[in-house]
């Protein structure tokens, strides 16, 4: 599942950029906020999916050193 919840994440960080970007062009502070909040949740999404991965591969390391 994590393929699927870092494209989740990407989409999430494009849709803020845009987000932002529209909120800059309209002079919305409001559009700006939410944009930037919607990046901040994609770079944690990021960032779980890589403890994710790093758990994963310390788990493989494991069971490989008890073979």
């Amino acid at each position: 599942m994590g393929i699927e919840d870092r494209a989740k994440a990407t989409g999430k960080n494009i849709e803020g950029k845009i987000q932002e970007g529209l909120g800059k062009v309209t002079g919305d502070p409001g559009d700006q906020a939410a944009g930037k909040a919607k990046q901040a949740e994609a770079q944690v999404r990021h960032g779980t999916e890589d403890v994710k991965d790093k758990a994963r591969e310390a788990r493989d390391d494991a069971r490989d050193a008890m073979d």
